[in-house]
């Protein structure tokens, strides 16, 4: 007879973590199932780091309200819990008149969103700020600021455990059935392929989320849950010019991301990116035929840079409902009642800002689960 759980989490990235975190709070028999030797091993610990202020989201979206709602709780639990964090604040740069243009309706999107805190910033007013950043015209987000995503995945994960989670390492799901009102999973780890039943699936599976919700019959195609890799390159630049500025620097948003910036991490290093590059296959190799693309896009607004102050760092891949050819497509977060799955609930396409969404999608995700299981 097959092992019984209450709640599967498959998958733990920064979201599966916050989700056992804020369900293990709540609920009894939490177990947590993730295919590599440690938590937050793929998306999660492969990106900027930035708590995003819910800027750019198109209105009542679940990422702009999300990402509103869990950049609160984020600065929230960083303060309480000693997590290392920095409200620094980022200024989206205009270095042409066809930015300037775009900056105004950068602002009154986000106020839509409920982030009423932007300012504009001349040029003189941003020379002020950031001595050494050229642009006609800024708009300064004091809202945004950077996060040790590690840390934050240690205090999920370490909160789970205090409060009697299960995290099984090593264990790939490979099947997942509808039985009776509950779910057989099917995993393999290194002892072989074994099955337990579970009476509610959370699927947070990231870049395999996809394929999970094709496990239980779903026609991810039909369902538009079909993912797209999407590469980002990082380079990072001499540490000569470390304190040369003091907040991210953004362009105008691109269609398939927020455009190369520059970013600071906690320790003060500078980097530059990501890029966009939609591809078939995960590969976090670096190329470094990108040193100059990342030189010319960001000495548009850093004009002290050198080519030879930018070095390859590393990469990540964003799990995106979005094809290259695609207009926005939103967080998917469905309970699958409708499609006759009662009990599964699917995460497809948690990219940015799901780091900083994070609490609030685990918050979101246990309401579901208490309807569930009253």
């Amino acid at each position: 007879m097959p092992f019984e759980v209450d709640i599967a989490i498959i998958g733990a990235g920064v979201v599966g973590l916050a989700i056992a975190s804020e369900l293990s709070q709540r609920h009894k028999g939490v177990f947590v199932f993730e295919r590599n030797d440690a938590y937050g091993s793929e998306t999660s610990s492969r990106n900027s780091e930035v708590i995003h202020a819910g800027i750019y989201y198109p209105q009542d979206s679940l990422k702009a309200r999300l990402c509103v709602e869990g950049r609160h709780l984020l600065y929230e639990i960083c303060s309480r819990h000693g997590i290392p964090h920095r409200r620094l604040g980022k200024i989206i740069v205009a270095t042409s008149e066809q930015e300037v243009g775009q900056l105004e309706a950068i602002r009154e999107k986000a106020r839509h969103n409920g982030v009423g805190d932007l300012r504009p910033l001349s040029r003189a007013e941003l020379k002020q700020l950031e001595p050494n950043v050229e642009a006609r015209a800024g708009l300064l987000s004091p809202s945004t600021g950077i996060v040790s995503a590690h840390s934050l995945m240690d205090f999920f994960y370490k909160n789970a455990c205090g409060n009697g989670a299960d995290f099984i390492f090593g264990a790939e799901v490979i099947g997942l059935e509808p039985k009776g009102s509950a779910f057989t999973v099917r995993i393999r780890d290194s002892e072989g392929i074994s099955e337990f039943d579970a009476r509610v699936v959370i699927n947070a599976a990231g870049l395999d989320s996809d394929r999970v919700a094709g496990f239980a019959g779903i026609d991810i195609t039909e369902a538009s849950y079909k993912l797209h890799y999407c590469k980002g390159n990082y380079v990072s630049l001499n540490p000569r010019w470390r304190g040369a500025v003091s907040r991210l620097i953004y362009p105008p948003p691109e269609k398939a991301g927020l455009g190369v910036h520059l970013t600071l991490g906690l320790d003060g290093r500078m980097r530059l990116g990501p890029n966009t590059r939609y591809v078939d296959a995960i590969d976090y190799k670096v190329d470094e035929s990108v040193e100059e693309a990342f030189y010319r896009s960001a000495r548009k607004f850093l004009p002290f840079l050198e080519p030879q102050d930018v070095r390859p760092d590393f990469a990540g891949i964003r799990p995106k409902l979005q094809g290259p050819a695609d207009e926005f497509r939103d967080f998917v977060i469905a309970h699958e009642e409708k499609r006759g799955l009662p009990g599964l609930i699917n995460l497809v396409g948690i990219e940015s800002p799901g780091l900083t969404a994070s609490p609030a999608i685990a918050r979101m995700v246990a309401g579901m689960v208490s309807e569930i299981l009253s």
